[in-house]
């Protein structure tokens, strides 16, 4: 038992060390994630010591829509170009896209855009659910759209078109998209269960962890509070369109799914993610880390901080990732990640060499960057690693 909660029965493994990994995370599953279930994966130093799952319609082996996680992988590949030489981060993003220099959006560079700052959180109208589904035909909306805040001065979360924006930049840049690039970089070398494109052979994996949906407590949140129509969280999450958009809908759909806009259309296990993260937070399959020291601190260094204009919450964003120790104290400077609006967390954090990824099947949209479990299973991942490190002796 812990914090006065109850705790449920969990299925999986951990490694000697992890044992109180496992008991917070079933209390996770008998409290919060009690209705729909959740997977924890947790890689250190490269293995695997905590692969846990439980709750109703989830295995370990089940696909999820995890939403905006798919913006680590967005910035792990920009993050690749940048390390190449490809994209210069202080480059304007209309010297790669012409067409982007429209509505005084001349000056912005790739650096503020990946930093939440360019101004262009929607367009005026609002996307359809077919645009919403293909990166190519947002970013053609948004090449001549008129910023919300003058760019470069102010942020505000880009919740919907960020990955379309960054995609576009590295489509003119390289010919290739972010979703081929993630594919024959990062997902295939690894062998990630993490997808942008879900393949057709896949699909019964997501199919058996049922359809996305919110929480009887969400559905009560929103209907309390709805958001207003002409706000700028309406506009960055397309509810002023006609027909607003359906938020928890989108993982349902087959077209998201495989087309994978990369804002939030990747399906993946948390062991795909916290692979994926391995592979940033240290030597994985005898490989050296993805990113090279002075790369990972230049994303990971705060870009933007202080109120969000678009959430009127205070956080932080590096260069498309999220400096996670702005929200979880436990973690170091060096702790770069993405949540999820499922209530998805993943991160990698090289300073410990661990990687982390907790994901659930029911939406939590009012979580925020993560849902409230993550503050305490972070915790007890962190402590345990800490305590293995020093029986083992290991740095």
């Amino acid at each position: 038992m812990s914090d006065g909660h109850v705790q449920a029965q969990v299925h999986g493994t951990v490694e000697p060390g992890f044992e109180s990994v496992r008991e917070e995370f079933a209390t996770v599953v008998a409290n919060e994630a009690r209705d729909g279930g959740a997977q924890l994966a947790v890689h250190h130093h490269g293995r695997l010591v905590v692969d846990l799952w439980g709750g109703d319609g989830v295995d370990g082996d089940s696909l999820l829509g995890l939403y905006s996680s798919s913006k680590g992988a967005m910035a792990l590949v920009t993050a690749l170009l940048v390390q190449d030489g490809v994209l210069d981060l202080d480059r304007e993003v209309a010297s790669w896209w012409p067409e982007f220099a429209a509505e005084g959006k001349e000056r912005l560079t790739l650096r503020h855009l990946l930093a939440h700052r360019s101004g262009v959180i929607g367009a005026d109208g609002g996307l359809s659910p077919d645009e919403l589904a293909d990166d190519r035909a947002v970013a053609a909306r948004l090449a001549g759209q008129r910023p919300f805040w003058e760019p470069g001065t102010a942020h505000g979360y880009h919740a919907l078109v960020i990955g379309a924006l960054v995609g576009e930049v590295v489509l003119r840049a390289t010919g290739r998209t972010i979703q081929e690039l993630f594919e024959e970089r990062v997902r295939a070398p690894y062998a990630l269960d993490y997808y942008l494109g879900l393949p057709e052979e896949l699909e019964p994996r997501f199919r058996t962890a049922l359809p996305m949906r919110p929480t009887p407590a969400e559905q009560a949140l929103l209907a309390e509070d709805p958001i207003a129509p002409d706000s700028l969280m309406a506009i960055a999450f397309n509810f002023h369109a006609d027909p607003p958009f359906d938020i928890v809908g989108y993982a349902n759909s087959r077209t998201v799914r495989a087309r994978a806009p990369i804002s939030g259309g990747g399906v993946g296990s948390a062991r795909g993610l916290s692979r994926m993260y391995a592979a940033i937070a240290g030597e994985l399959d005898g490989r050296a880390p993805l990113l090279k020291p002075d790369t990972l601190a230049e994303v990971a260094r705060v870009h933007s901080s202080g109120q969000d204009l678009v959430t009127g919450a205070t956080n932080a964003f590096g260069l498309g990732f999220v400096p996670l120790a702005t929200r979880h104290p436990a973690l170091s400077h060096l702790a770069v990640g993405h949540s999820g609006a499922p209530g998805s967390q993943a991160f990698a954090d090289p300073a410990t060499g661990l990687a982390y990824s907790y994901a659930r099947r029911r939406f939590a949209f009012a979580a925020g960057p993560g849902a409230v479990e993550n503050d305490r299973l972070i915790p007890a991942v962190v402590a345990a690693a800490a305590r293995r490190n020093e029986t083992s002796g290991a740095a």
